[in-house]
């Protein structure tokens, strides 16, 4: 990749501290460059900067010179330059780092200050704290715990705003807590472009509400929630179901698309809670759909895989196990692998194993949806450039043309063509349902399968072979997302106790195709990895950034892959200007 350039630095002084900064930065940011915190409520680093809140006051002050000669006027007391000090404050998301600024974060009248704007948002305030899905991560807690006065002088009736009120299918506000910041609105307006929220009425009595006729009912809804700095806006899913102080945060990845959103999912006592996004700026920032927020709720769905199968009957992992290699040494010569572009990199290694021991052909399913522009791709599978890495394929095959709505499976007509033709008598499938995929009943009924998976399909029902696996929340591993880059994400809860692991299962099933063990543990894996695949050579799961490690793709840039643009990925055929967001 091309490095990017770097920054133009210039000095600002905050509390007597001289930071070098990139120029245009904010002094919120600039400041927590020499640890001072800014308390702010309306600022957020990814959308516009409107000054609402009034928390982030500083005191400003520029290098004193004479408007005469330019020259410098030195402070007789200390020898240095003179600070002229700005009378009033000013706001600290507004104020850019400029050479030979000077700020004070700490005197007496800025504390004043916050004192004074924490007064004014608490005045109309609900003390609903002890019932409010914020606690435990409220903004308004923390500063006028750390700013406040302390007691409060108001002494009239608040006001009462509009409670429970439903903006959309997924958001649901309490607007009397609203401190009117404004971010849920930018945020729709400027990243979502779908501008459905604005204030009503004035002063005290203003209130958050949609537009006439409007609903936020977009697929970023939520990201509202987790911006919002108070407990105004809540998730209907999420409400009233769990204290985060009692949750335990795993880091994972959006697995709905190849864009590879960052997440944090939230668990306690194997119960997977809610799902929120995890910064990376050069991925998601800070933000994902909502559609990948209900994922974790297929761990525990009526048609999750629980059990091992042979015949359709409940049986043990062994006898499975034993089963599979009837079904290798029966069909020997005429055996074909499908795996998964959702299936981590760690596990498509392994399926190539296999399918190298087996002297199987080797075929992966394409997935495409409409992509949205932002941070869902028409590449629906995670880890599709992951199969090209690892050599589970040398290539990929056409996608299907993207519906408007719904997905579009394909890839296996090849596949198809060979069992017609009786050259494949046994298909192991990796997480992939092969009728939907595009066999038909017809030929699936020609071969005998081998079907790994976590929920019953079609191809389940009519495998000979069924091995439960596990989910993405219950293993860890590594995904390769559409800038190449390599990701990991990490075991949240335990999966069911009669699943298996796809890496055990995988090695299990190696050494029922006459080899030997490879590996069944992922640090184990990638000590192979690195040594047998060349894109890897230099990578380790366990020193993996969290913000993840890009490969060179170069090898593949050829490739059919299906994507338009997202929010940080520009295909290589479209033109190199992309739209602000």
């Amino acid at each position: 990749m091309i490095p990017p350039a770097k920054p133009d630095l210039i000095t600002v002084n905050i509390d007597g501290k001289d930071v070098a900064v990139p120029k245009g930065t904010n002094m919120i940011e600039a400041a927590r460059l020499v640890g001072v915190d800014v308390p702010y409520y309306c600022y957020h680093p990814k959308l516009t900067v409107v000054g609402n809140c009034r928390m982030c006051l500083i005191e400003m002050g520029m290098p004193a010179v004479d408007p005469a000669t330019k020259v410098p006027v030195i402070d007789p007391a200390t020898g240095k330059q003179k600070i002229n000090w700005m009378p009033r404050p000013q706001i600290g998301c507004a104020t850019n780092a400029s050479p030979g600024l000077h700020v004070r974060t700490n005197t007496p009248m800025i504390k004043d200050c916050r004192e004074g704007v924490m007064e004014f948002l608490l005045i109309n305030h609900p003390l609903d704290c002890p019932i409010c899905d914020q606690a435990g991560e409220c903004k308004l807690q923390e500063q006028a715990t750390g700013y406040g006065r302390g007691y409060s002088r108001f002494i009239e009736q608040k006001n009462v705003k509009p409670k429970r009120t439903q903006l959309g299918p997924r958001v649901t506000l309490d607007d009397e807590r609203c401190i009117l910041c404004s971010r849920c609105i930018r945020f729709c307006k400027e990243i979502v472009k779908d501008d459905v929220l604005g204030f009503i009425d004035r002063g005290s009595y203003s209130t958050l509400t949609c537009y006439p006729g409007k609903a936020l009912a977009n697929n970023y809804s939520l990201n509202t929630v987790d911006i919002c700095p108070v407990g105004a806006l809540t998730s209907t899913d999420f409400r009233f179901k769990m204290r985060v102080w009692f949750l335990k945060q795993t880091n994972s990845i959006d697995i709905e698309s190849s864009v590879g959103a960052n997440t944090v999912v939230w668990s306690r006592e194997g119960v997977i809670y809610r799902i929120t996004p995890r910064r990376n700026d050069e991925v998601n920032d800070t933000w994902m759909a909502d559609s990948g927020r209900d994922l974790y709720k297929q761990v525990r769905a009526n048609d999750r895989l629980t059990e091992p199968q042979v015949n359709g009957a409940a049986t043990s992992l062994d006898a499975a196990i034993a089963a599979a290699a009837d079904v290798f040494r029966g069909a020997a010569g005429a055996i074909a692998v499908v795996g998964s572009g959702r299936s981590s990199v760690e596990e498509q290694f392994l399926t190539r194993k296999l399918a190298e021991l087996l002297r199987a052909s080797t075929h992966v399913v394409t997935r495409v949806g409409p992509g949205d522009g932002i941070l869902i791709s028409s590449d629906r599978n995670p880890n599709l450039r992951g199969a090209l890495v690892t050599g589970l394929v040398k290539a990929l095959p056409k996608a299907p043309a993207a519906p408007a709505a719904g997905l579009a499976l394909g890839g296996l007509a090849e596949l198809g063509a060979a069992i017609d033709a009786g050259k494949v008598k046994a298909v192991v499938t990796v997480g992939e349902d092969l009728l939907a995929a595009g066999l038909s009943t017809a030929q699936l009924a020609k071969v005998a399968v081998v079907a790994l998976g976590t929920h019953v399909q079609a191809t389940t029902l009519a495998a000979k072979v069924v091995i439960p696996t596990l989910t993405v929340f219950e293993k860890s591993g590594t995904f390769v997302n559409q800038q190449f880059r390599l990701q990991a994400f990490f075991k949240a809860v335990p999966g069911p106790v009669t699943a298996c692991d796809d890496l055990t299962a995988l090695n299990r099933l190696i050494v029922a195709a006459g080899g030997t063990s490879v590996a069944a543990e992922i640090h184990a894996v990638w000590t192979l990895l690195a040594a047998a695949v060349p894109a890897l050579a230099s990578a380790s799961f366990a020193r993996l950034p969290d913000t993840g490690l890009v490969l060179d793709g170069s090898a593949w840039a050829g490739q059919p892959f299906a994507e338009g643009e997202t929010l940080h990925y520009q295909p290589a055929a479209a033109p190199v200007a992309t739209a602000a967001r």
